[in-house]
């Protein structure tokens, strides 16, 4: 049986310093994390500036973020579970079932968004009506998605093995390939929207091809003789025993996703109602600066989890304590600069997307009134994410569920009767504060409990 020696990693996070330790794992993940939300904003960036696209356009790319976010989700899906899966099989130093693990992750991520593909494809009129398409955004809407969608399968599979690539020790280089797919997405884009004219198709197509190049790169490291997990043919047979183990792991990230798309469909149906197609496409602006601080935080969880679930597990908890105070001072002050972009220089922020004046005036307003509290979604996440690392998943779960559904949809069908369409936007800060509020509480309960703040 092949080796692989992870002694160094142990080390690590036995002894080093915790505030240099999370940046390591973090910094990688947080590339992984916002590649994802900058496809999104090149395409949102060109589509302004297109030839008969505008508003509207960027209206119908905003609609399309739940379906965007729930086939991501299946790239996490299996990417998050066969990352934990390869790591301790590389820890019992078992390469020949890590590799199984590599094989089996691509078949399932191939055939779940196949599957995925096909049932949107099916029914794509009716779930682009139900996800809050108007008369104006539809056919934009519709035009990127049936270009689109094929091309999700190199995304998937490019999420899983990148996730692969750096559970067995090659962080920085899946840190590069990813960053290759989203530099060839800011060449190809402009050729394809501006040159060639093909507007939302061509829009599509250049994401699709970004993507492909992306699998391109990662695939080459699977097949090179100096990869410690290799891609094999042979490993594409389906190991169910392997694929349950992918998917009971990696089920909880890739619920919490499609929890969040979920929500976004309530906020469509309000803006809908409240403000029409100029309330939906300054959300789709807003959002889209405010998710790449979100998926910032969320490469930073991502990077303090090994090292609180390594020390908590080895009961050091001047370590636990260490990281988990960094990691709050971290989150609140990435929060603080997503609010300060926010609320000082909404207009800067906006202007790249070249919304019309009416457009460009509301989701300033939007996304001043959305990243007011921001710094304290710095918080919420890294505590909700420290019972995930410390095994009480189900404190983890509620805390998350408690501002996507317990707080959010409620306030999204009661502020507006009082402040119309500016209730739409107060349910958001609203729902940040309240569920900020609730995860402090049971947080501090919750640290006496384990003695951490003994």
């Amino acid at each position: 049986m092949e080796t692989f020696d992870n002694s160094q990693n142990i080390l690590e996070l036995e002894n080093e310093k915790p505030s240099k330790l999370i940046w390591k794992y973090a910094i990688p993940a947080i590339i992984g994390t916002v590649v994802i939300a900058l496809y999104n904003i090149i395409d949102s960036i060109y589509i302004g500036h297109g030839q008969n696209l505008g508003d509207h356009a960027i209206g119908g790319l905003g609609i399309l973020l739940p379906i965007m976010n729930f086939i991501s989700g299946l790239g996490m899906l299996v990417g998050s579970g066969a990352s934990t899966r390869t790591s301790i099989f590389l820890g019992q130093k078992d390469i020949r079932s890590a590799e199984i693990v590599v094989g089996n992750s691509v078949l399932l991520a191939v055939v779940l968004t196949l599957l995925m593909i096909i049932a949107i494809y099916i029914f794509i009129d009716p779930i682009l009506l139900a996800i809050g398409s108007t008369p104006q955004t539809f056919p934009f809407a519709k035009e990127f998605l049936v270009y689109y969608l094929p091309g999700n399968i190199f995304l998937t599979v490019n999420y899983a093995l990148n996730s692969i690539m750096r559970a067995s020790g090659y962080p920085k280089k899946a840190m590069y390939m990813m960053l290759i797919g989203v530099a060839a997405n800011i060449i190809l884009a402009p050729i394809f929207i501006f040159i060639l004219q093909w507007g939302m198709k061509g829009a599509a197509i250049a994401t699709n091809l970004s993507m492909a190049i992306g699998l391109g790169v990662v695939c080459k490291h699977f097949l090179s003789s100096q990869s410690i997990v290799s891609f094999k043919e042979c490993n594409l047979k389906p190991d169910f025993k392997i694929i349950w183990s992918i998917i009971n792991v990696g089920f909880a990230p890739f619920f919490m996703l499609i929890a969040a798309s979920i929500v976004v469909l309530f906020i469509n149906n309000r803006l809908n109602v409240y403000g029409g197609s100029t309330a939906i496409e300054a959300y789709t602006i807003a959002n889209r600066l405010i998710m790449v601080f979100i998926m910032v935080l969320v490469g930073l969880t991502q990077g303090m989890q090994p090292i609180i679930g390594y020390n908590f597990g080895a009961k050091n908890m001047k370590r636990v304590k260490e990281t988990l105070n960094y990691s709050l001072k971290t989150g609140l002050t990435i929060g603080c600069l997503g609010f300060l972009f926010g609320f000082l220089l909404p207009s800067l922020v906006v202007q790249p997307f070249n919304p019309s004046p009416n457009l460009a005036k509301e989701a300033a307003v939007a996304l001043q009134i959305m990243t007011i509290t921001l710094p304290l979604s710095g918080i919420q996440m890294v505590i909700s994410n420290f019972f995930q690392c410390i095994g009480k998943a189900i404190i983890a779960f509620i805390l998350s569920m408690s501002r996507q559904f317990l707080i959010l949809v409620p306030s999204l069908f009661i502020l507006p009767n009082y402040l119309k369409l500016n209730g739409v936007w107060c349910s958001i800060p609203l729902s940040d504060f309240l569920s900020t509020l609730l995860a402090v509480i049971i947080f501090y309960w919750q640290l006496r409990q384990v003695k951490i703040l003994n």
